[in-house]
């Protein structure tokens, strides 16, 4: 084997061992400028997060580096969108309802697509639901906020609407993307009554 074949076989497997290092470490993946899967907006995380204020009525304010009291137009309207979907995902759904509420833009699909899924969670499956075809009325391509609006059908056992949305998750991005997947799922889990 000649120095130079030796070398870039050497060089390929360092390669694949870092990235698959780098996939495996939790610090790396949250410094990637990424598409949330789970969100279709773009936004480039850092390795720490900031906190997460848990105590009502306030939020962490980026340039105190400590929670503050809310107060509308005090924070950028992207930090209270990251804020909120961090708090609804860890269940803490009336906090995150807050942040969203606090947005200055009304219109935005994400912000709109949490309030539906806080909602959604907290069982008020009628305002979840408003809320999602409220993001769908502005951006129709918004997977997720179909994704949402699926499984809160679902969650409701109008699996005939839900069924609807995962045909319009199909038509968008096939049967494989993580949308149709995680709905199929939820659809089937709901005609046997799991939840």
């Amino acid at each position: 084997m000649s120095t130079t074949t030796l070398r870039n076989s050497l060089t390929a497997g360092l390669m694949a061992a870092g990235f698959a290092l780098a996939a495996a470490t939790p610090a790396f993946a949250m410094s990637m400028p990424s598409t949330n899967q789970r969100d279709s907006t773009t936004t480039t995380t850092t390795t720490t997060p900031p906190p997460t204020c848990l105590k009502k009525g306030t939020v962490w304010d980026d340039k105190q580096k400590k929670c503050v009291a809310q107060q509308k137009g005090k924070q950028s309207d992207q930090s209270l969108l990251d804020q909120g979907w961090r708090l609804a995902r860890t269940g803490h759904y009336d906090l995150a309802i807050d942040l969203f509420m606090l947005m200055g833009d009304r219109s935005n699909p994400s912000a709109l697509n949490g309030l539906g899924y806080a909602n959604r969670k907290l069982g008020h499956f009628d305002i979840g639901i408003g809320y999602y075809k409220a993001a769908l009325a502005i951006d129709p391509n918004y997977l997720l906020a179909r994704e949402y609006l699926g499984e809160g059908y679902a969650a409701s056992g109008r699996i005939d609407l839900a069924r609807v949305q995962l045909d319009e998750i199909k038509q968008r991005c096939g049967t494989l993307c993580e949308a149709y997947q995680r709905l199929d799922g939820a659809i089937t889990d709901a005609t046997r009554g799991v939840q």
